[in-house]
């Protein structure tokens, strides 16, 4: 029976997973081809597309997308191996992965408004930078010129300022690139973990470093090219979210043109109807450059694969260990820098009176935005927290149950390879390609439950993540346990729900808390499936951006990135708290254990003497 249950929750799972997003691609094809009924277009043609490439902006919009998301996702690939070669033989790998986890649950949006404070011509940098130069010239004039200067306070430094708003996108792929190393960095963690492949990699590590090869070396030579098949899914994921993400291009990118996934919600949002048509056909346009970044990228690992080879057949025993190691240390101090400039300048714009430029420190402190933003975030607060707890909780339970199917009642290798693929579907097809088409559909099919319809459009993007978490702590279980279960004449419920839970309650708190973080994140979703009537954080703090005073701002990415810390507080306390409750028992068990096995043990010595005696 619980092997049945197990094997519905599995089909479940691939439906939440596949119907949405083929849906959302039926919805969105149609309009494309001009067949919209709502405003009384009832012929297919091929008009909208000739249209769209009739704009004069749109290639510039294509190639703005695939600039930012190609090449943030190499950068980020490029850092995190950097990273990976110079630390994995070393005990800070563990730090460099607690210094990293801030930007893999701070949400996209929070982490652009951020970005977007520390880099502003008005931020931190500009005013450390104004100040800094304006001593320097002083200093230098009042020793080589007789008269007293001025320090100069006003000119701000044009490196900042080119990173923000630039035709290029240089600010946005900064910004995909921060967001993209963590999540990169995790996924490669979790495959060298796993204990057949660190079974391996341990042996040829010690191979290479026998026969002479630099750590560098062997990780760039060895263990990269054994890892690199298993990771490339979900890089591949990564590039295609960056090629068609919404919040950071539409905070930090160009407006005139913007990246093409910025115009398509513009276009989706605009008040003539028929504007759907042009968006739908954009829509479709984006499948195709998240396509050709795709192929891009895969061109270009095969040529890396070709150098690789030859540089291997050359014997080498060393791999440029300087810069490598050197990128790894600047990609740390960078994201410590960042952290530590994001989190003064947030916490002081969020109680600051005024900030007067260049000054260093606000000018008086007060809580009037804290009041402002509690007494008018309180509905969307509550919104997010339902969304996130329901989501999150029946996510992880279809996860669970899915995996503990894929043990009772194993798959074929080929209906694993297809349930593989549909787990990444929504993360390898460009949500404003299938978001739109899913708003449709859901307006055709169930009107009027906006609760549903965002329930579901965060679904798609919650479960593919706590399935990565939760997959790699359930497959490295020990069955021996659950063996030496059933020989004792347990049921597969019993050792499940006796064995196995209890022995990955950590790793089922972590993937709960990752699932909130993504639900709290989710912004084009919320506002697509709820049509602006189910307000949350992330989109009141979007909204912000662009009406709102910086201050107030400030007020909501702090608890925009409060929301996810708060969730992995749990996951983190709640084992501790458990297993401190369990050890204020053991003590009195160990005690009583003990006392009878001492009597127990004195007991036979006593008569093994009365027997010597007697004899």
């Amino acid at each position: 029976m619980f092997a049945n249950v197990t094997l519905v929750a599995r089909w479940c799972l691939l439906l939440v997973l596949c119907v949405p997003v083929l849906a959302g691609l039926v919805g969105v094809l149609f309009p494309a081809l001009g067949y919209f009924p709502a405003i009384g277009a009832n012929a297919f043609s091929t008009d909208v597309f000739a249209t769209l490439f009739a704009l004069p902006d749109v290639w510039q919009m294509m190639a703005l997308s695939l600039f930012t998301g190609l090449g943030s996702t190499l950068l980020a690939v490029l850092a995190a191996f950097c990273i990976l070669a110079a630390f994995y033989q070393s005990s800070l790998l563990g730090k460099i992965q607690g210094v990293l986890s801030p930007f893999l649950v701070f949400p996209h949006a929070a982490a652009a408004i951020a970005l977007l404070f520390v880099l502003s011509p008005s931020g931190i940098f500009a005013a450390l930078g104004t100040r800094l130069s304006g001593y320097f010239s002083y200093v230098f004039t009042r020793l080589f010129v007789s008269e007293t200067p001025l320090i100069n306070e006003t000119a701000l430094p044009a490196s900042t300022e080119a990173l923000l708003y630039d035709d290029i996108g240089l600010g946005v792929l900064l910004a995909l690139s921060l967001k993209e190393l963590p999540f990169i960095m995790l996924m490669t963690l979790s495959v060298m973990s796993q204990p057949l492949v660190k079974k391996k990699l341990t042996g040829y590590v010690n191979v290479g470093t026998a026969l002479g090869y630099s750590p560098i070396a062997s990780f760039f030579k060895l263990v990269l090219p054994t890892i690199f098949s298993q990771i490339k899914l979900p890089i591949l994921a990564v590039l295609v979210f960056a090629t068609s993400n919404v919040e950071i291009p539409l905070i930090l990118g160009p407006n005139s043109p913007s990246t093409l996934a910025v115009a398509i919600m513009h276009w989706f949002n605009h008040i003539d109807l028929s504007m759907r048509l042009l968006a739908s056909s954009a829509a479709v346009v984006q499948v195709a450059v998240s396509a050709v970044a795709v192929l891009l990228f895969l061109g270009i690992e095969r040529m890396v694969n070709y150098m690789g080879k030859r540089s291997l057949s050359k014997g080498n025993r060393y791999f440029a260990d300087k810069a490598f190691r050197l990128c790894g240390v600047a990609v740390i101090a960078l994201y410590i820098i960042l952290i530590c400039a994001v989190i003064y300048t947030v916490v002081a714009y969020s109680v600051a009176k005024q900030w007067n430029f260049p000054l260093l420190v606000p000018g008086g402190a007060t809580l009037l935005h804290w009041n402002t933003a509690t007494s008018a975030l309180a509905t969307p607060l509550i919104n997010t927290l339902l969304l996130g707890l329901l989501v999150s909780t029946t996510a992880l339970v279809l996860v669970i149950f899915t995996l503990e199917s894929e043990q009772l009642k194993p798959a074929h290798a080929y209906a694993s390879n297809i349930f593989s693929l549909s787990l990444f579907l929504p993360l390898l097809v460009p949500g404003v390609a299938f978001l739109y088409g899913l708003v449709w559909f859901q307006q055709l099919v169930f009107q009027n439950t906006v609760w549903f319809h965002t329930y579901i459009a965060h679904m798609v993007y919650v479960v593919p993540y706590v399935f990565l978490s939760m997959a790699v702590a359930y497959r490295k279980f020990d069955n021996r346990y659950a063996m030496v279960a059933q020989s004792l004449g347990k049921t597969p419920w019993q050792v499940f729900y006796h064995v196995k839970l209890p022995s990955l309650f950590n790793a089922i708190l972590v993937a709960w808390a990752l699932g909130l973080a993504i639900s709290f994140s989710q912004y084009l979703p919320t506002l697509l499936a709820s049509g602006g009537t189910l307000p949350t954080i992330t989109t009141e703090a979007v909204a912000s951006v662009a009406g709102s005073s910086t201050r107030l701002t400030a007020v909501y990415v702090i608890i925009q990135a409060i929301l996810p810390l708060i969730g992995f507080i749990i996951a983190w306390y709640i084992p501790v708290f458990t297993m401190r409750k369990q050890g204020r028992q053991v003590p009195m068990t160990d005690k009583l254990t003990s006392v009878s096995a001492g009597a127990l043990q004195k007991k036979p010595k006593a008569n093994i003497k009365t027997r010597t005696k007697r004899v």
